[in-house]
């Protein structure tokens, strides 16, 4: 499947993105390791690390990039746009079969948002800060975002267990 993972942006070295590193690390190689195609932003942050962690197990990782931006050093495939950072995200979620949000600031918001108007599944990972984790606290029924209920919002605590409902989505579609 092609999985899209949405976080925070910034240095690596820093917090908020610091004290998940590990996490997001972890997160690209289990999804390398489980055949599946990253997508992300490209750029640093929670997508430098993801793209580091489906390099290093040999995986394929995706930067869907915005205008003047060449991507982080881990990318496999660059998608060049003329978009800003907002609207390449159209291409970004479009691309992509499910999306994974972890931690994040507006950015992430409105990826996650334009997913769920797409009807596209997506996994909070929660304990990951920013935006994952205050969407979790705001579902309607624990489960959608808005009363229409386009598709339903999953909630991950671990990696393995992204993986678990990464797989479970991918046997629904086939």
């Amino acid at each position: 499947m092609n999985v899209a993972v949405v976080g925070y942006s910034g240095s690596v070295e820093r917090e908020p993105v610091l004290r998940i590193a590990e996490l997001c690390i972890n997160l690209g190689k289990a999804l390398a390791t489980n055949g599946h195609t990253v997508f992300c932003g490209g750029r640093d942050g929670v997508m430098e690390l993801v793209s580091r962690g489906v390099r290093e197990a040999g995986g394929t990782v995706v930067g869907v990039l915005p205008v003047h931006e060449s991507g982080n050093e881990h990318l496999s495939l660059r998608i060049k746009t003329p978009f800003d950072n907002i609207t390449r995200s159209l291409v970004l979620i479009e691309s992509s079969d499910v999306i994974v949000s972890v931690g994040g600031e507006v950015g992430t918001a409105v990826e996650v948002l334009m997913a769920y108007a797409r009807a596209k599944p997506i996994i909070l990972l929660l304990g990951s800060g920013g935006w994952t984790d205050r969407f979790s606290e705001v579902l309607i029924d624990d489960k959608y975002l808005d009363s229409r209920r386009n598709v339903a919002v999953l909630k991950a605590r671990t990696v393995e267990e992204t993986i678990r409902i990464i797989g479970d989505i991918g046997r629904q579609v086939k």
